[in-house]
């Protein structure tokens, strides 16, 4: 879809945040809306049409995992994207599990966000969210070694490379050396790649 058939909906209750993300946006060419709180968008979520939502994880009136959670029964064709802190990274993984189709890791570039919204606008459309068959995961799943499997079971857990290595009794370097063999393997371009290949085949 183009960016003038769907408006971009920002629900952050920091207002600078909110506002730095909307002014960004509205450069590039999207139509943009801002919310203060979840609770807000949620009064007017069930009649929106052409919307794509980011929101941020943590908010003081209604998490952005229980927003998401709320809207598949009131407004389940808004696709969504959260924004996320390191340790909100399982709480992400929840989101995406609750329907949410992406998740971006604080710092981001703006390109990263931007691709993130082209990806959820594609569900606007009808179009596949991912273009990798299960079958294709399972085959990049069966090209992992037994290592690089509980790697990628703890990756996609939102575990740190710190608490894989300790948890595995290696070095920190060797987990991250896994960890590209991993990505490489499973064609990944990023983490929340990862976890949505996961997700798609039960890992």
């Amino acid at each position: 879809m183009h960016t003038d058939d769907f408006t971009v909906h920002i629900v952050d209750d920091e207002d600078a945040v909110r506002k730095s993300l909307g002014f960004m946006l509205t450069v590039n060419g999207f139509a943009v809306r801002l919310h203060p709180s979840a609770t807000q968008f949620t009064e007017v979520a069930p009649g929106l049409r052409d919307a794509v939502l980011i929101t941020d994880m943590r908010m003081p009136d209604m998490s952005g995992l229980d927003l998401i959670q709320r809207l598949s029964s009131i407004a389940p064709s808004i696709p969504s994207i959260v924004i996320t802190g390191h340790g909100d990274i399982p709480m992400a993984v929840e989101a995406m599990k609750a329907g949410a189709c992406d998740f971006i890791e604080k710092p981001f570039e703006d390109a990263t966000i931007i691709e993130a919204i082209r990806r959820a606008a594609q569900r606007l459309g009808d179009a596949a969210a991912g273009t990798v068959s299960a079958d294709d995961i399972r085959s990049r799943l069966a090209s992992l070694s037994d290592r690089e499997r509980q790697i990628l079971t703890a990756v996609v857990a939102g575990q740190p490379n710190k608490a894989i290595a300790f948890n595995l009794d290696i070095s920190p370097r060797t987990v991250e050396v896994h960890r590209a063999n991993v990505m490489t393997k499973m064609k990944a371009r990023s983490l929340p790649d990862l976890v949505r290949m996961s997700l798609l085949v039960g890992v």
